[in-house]
């Protein structure tokens, strides 16, 4: 099967600590990266994760608080001095271009790339980027500014063919492909081979799902349902149930609720509040609501 895995590089909220850096995840499908959030520390993360900078082709940032943006321009600009000549494209709210363009100006002027802004309606589900390997939808959250997730769909893969029925039944080589696709054989007698008796079970297609900085939101479940891996930001405990509906924030508990709506396979949960010292805290509560928890951590790699 192809890779499809999540490299955690930051699962800290605003405030630094020794502990955590803040949000930035990198996921790998089939050998592209996507980098998702960008919060300060970020490219020190990716080079320690030895993920390879030239296979980063696009970006997807949440929200443009600091904590998810900051390493935007150090990043841009590593890329630049290591010679970088493939355009680099971001997919953010409209506001990032104001933001970032002037950095751009005066930080890195005369690289060998280009930086391409694509904006997308945080508060609308559609998709934003799509190729052969991945579509990437927008999810509508509700933080104290304009914030959207992103659900990452790998595509559908072809039906693989079992050889030694494809050559039982002389099949020729321009039928193929609709094999493939899923239709069945009429041989020139008129008989009918199911396809199923020509290729094997289709491959699951994988559903990660990356629920950025949010208030308790139901409206997302029909969105994320069945994903494979949900990441979930779970800033506070209940004991801060108060403070993180002030902030727009999530419990490990309203997390974990989340999730087992939406029945997902697995929960991540990160962007923990500097106030807590102990992150098996935030599993514990997850845990008496869904089974399946995972807790975020720097140089976690989850394969989906």
């Amino acid at each position: 099967m192809n890779k499809f895995e999540l490299h955690i590089l930051g699962c800290g909220s605003a405030l630094p600590t020794m502990k955590h850096v803040p949000s930035a995840q990198v996921l790998n499908i089939r050998e592209k990266l996507f980098l998702i959030d960008c919060g300060e520390g970020t490219q020190l993360e990716f080079r320690r994760a030895r993920l390879s900078f030239g296979r980063l082709s696009h970006i997807f940032i949440s929200h443009l608080h600091g904590d998810h943006c900051f390493g935007l321009i150090g990043l841009i600009s590593t890329l630049g001095l290591l010679g970088r000549t493939g355009n680099l494209t971001i997919h953010a709210v409209a506001e990032l271009e104001e933001v970032l363009r002037p950095q751009l100006n005066f930080f890195c002027q005369g690289m060998s790339y280009k930086v391409i802004i694509e904006s997308f309606d945080p508060t609308k589900n559609e998709v934003i980027y799509e190729d052969r390997s991945v579509k990437v939808s927008t999810i509508p959250l509700d933080h104290r500014m304009p914030c959207a997730g992103f659900l990452f769909e790998e595509a559908d893969y072809d039906l693989n063919l079992k050889s030694d029925m494809i050559r039982f039944y002389d099949i020729p080589v321009k039928d193929l492909p609709d094999i493939k696709k899923g239709k069945d054989f009429i041989m020139a007698s008129g008989e009918v081979i199911p396809n199923s008796r020509l290729t094997h079970p289709k491959v699951h297609a994988r559903k990660y799902a990356y629920c950025s900085d949010t208030a308790y939101k139901e409206d997302i479940v029909p969105i994320i349902k069945d994903a494979d891996l949900l990441y979930h930001e779970a800033t506070f405990l209940e004991d801060n149930a108060a403070r993180a509906q002030i902030t727009r924030h999530s419990t490990a508990r309203q997390a974990a609720t989340i999730a087992k709506m939406a029945n997902v396979k697995k929960l991540m949960i990160g962007h923990y509040s500097s106030r807590y010292d102990d992150d098996s805290l935030f599993k514990k509560e997850a845990q008496e609501i869904f089974p399946h928890v995972i807790l975020a951590n720097e140089a976690i790699v989850e394969k989906l």
